[in-house]
């Protein structure tokens, strides 16, 4: 990185006094897998977000304001049964929140876009899901407020800020929150679907470590065709267990690991007393999904962890700095973490004022965990100049974003 004077930013950096979370007693992770009624409003309004910031550039050069953040997954209602259910009544996908549908005499098909593009992510992903017959839509997404919409006309190498909003974002993840994230991954890779297409994409992850010990709960959505009654349920249902010990005692080393699948699970109730969904989701007949209740940015909710308050699925990518600090932080830390050595543990926190440019927030606050021997004085600067390279690159970033080349859950 070449040197260079630190233009008037507000960067601070300080020492944080407190235990490592991987050094701490306990540890409490959860991750919502792909088919999970909230991570479907995370991931389909962002890819509309992506899909209309595309539009925008191609069409005029730069991204128009919108924030699709707001969107509610209602759950359908369905009949489990052995051998194949039925569906009685689709699930429907609510979009708001905010777009821009014109610009001078050009016309963008907002409503078009919004259900092409959840029909598209729908069938990529949940396999059993038919987007055409199993799901209705509901487009809500109304044009901007002038004030709101007057930030993207102001033009410039970076917008103003169209909020006044915090985010924190921390490295390195700990082995817990690594085999939490890569066992949810893993149990929704064509490699385990192709052993056990049986499972469903509606899959929870929930880990929790004391000391060395690791209990892991793990919530999977069976699909009733492929069982002919309880007792090749519940033998299917053991291997899957197998294989999710293997997975995680080959990966990851802890003095204990302990898993269980499906506890609800009750022998000698029938389709009642099992974990069974016709299209391989909790949202065909179960829960609803909310867009921001599923997982952050890095794909997990640590509760250990400081948390940022928004939902940064959806949020337009060149001003709303509840989408842009949300990623960026975690962005910095990981660089910072990666670049500079002797730290154990890093914390950065973003404040944008609203009207204020997106590359000078109100502050940028670095915490440090510092290994024994190590000195702040004596990282901080690589520490500062590392923030300020980030910011003064932010339009690249948000680019990314818009591009959509950077996971948002």
């Amino acid at each position: 990185m070449p040197e260079k004077a630190l233009p008037m930013r507000n960067i601070i950096v300080n020492g944080l006094k407190q235990t490592p979370l991987e050094e701490q007693r306990f540890e409490i992770i959860e991750r919502k897998g792909l088919g999970h009624p909230d991570t479907i409003c995370d991931s389909i309004m962002n890819e509309v977000s992506v899909r209309l910031s595309k539009e925008y550039l191609e069409r005029f050069g730069a991204v128009m304001h919108h924030n699709i953040d707001k969107a509610l997954l209602v759950a359908g209602e369905v009949e489990t049964r052995f051998g194949g259910g039925v569906v009685k009544n689709p699930m429907r996908l609510i979009f708001g929140d905010r777009a821009t549908y014109k610009v001078g005499e050009v016309e963008i098909p907002i409503e078009e876009i919004a259900i092409q593009t959840a029909k598209e992510w729908i069938r990529k992903n949940l396999r059993f899901v038919d987007p055409d017959e199993h799901v209705t839509y509901q487009v809500e997404i109304k044009p901007g407020s002038t004030a709101l919409t007057d930030i993207f006309k102001r033009g410039g190498r970076t917008l103003g800020a169209n909020d006044t909003s915090a985010a924190v974002g921390w490295a390195p993840l700990t082995k817990t929150e690594k085999a939490v994230l890569n066992l949810e991954k893993y149990l929704n890779s064509e490699e385990f679907k192709r052993r056990f297409p049986e499972s469903g994409e509606d899959v929870k992850v929930m880990g929790l470590r004391d000391g060395d010990k690791l209990d892991l709960t793990v919530s999977m959505a069976f699909v009733d065709r492929f069982f002919e009654d309880e007792k090749q349920y519940f033998e299917k249902k053991a291997e899957v267990l197998e294989e999710i010990n293997r997975f995680v005692k080959e990966k990851y080393e802890f003095e204990e690991i302990n898993v269980q699948l499906n506890t609800l699970d009750t022998a000698g109730r029938g389709v009642d007393g099992i974990y069974l969904t016709v299209l391989g989701t909790s949202a065909d007949g179960a829960d609803s999904g909310q867009i921001g209740r599923g997982n952050r940015i890095n794909g997990l909710i640590s509760l250990n962890r400081p948390q940022c308050s928004e939902a940064a699925a959806g949020k337009n990518p060149v001003s709303h700095v509840g989408k842009i600090y949300n990623l960026l932080t975690h962005k910095i830390a990981n660089e910072i973490y990666e670049q500079v050595d002797g730290l154990k543990e890093v914390y950065v926190w973003i404040l944008g004022k609203i009207g204020q440019p997106i590359d000078q927030p109100a502050i940028a606050t670095v915490q440090v965990i510092t290994a024994p021997g190590t000195t702040i004085k004596s990282l901080k600067k690589s520490i500062e100049r590392i923030v300020d390279f980030e910011l003064e690159n932010i339009d690249k970033f948000c680019m990314d974003l818009a591009y959509g080349r950077i996971p948002i859950c």
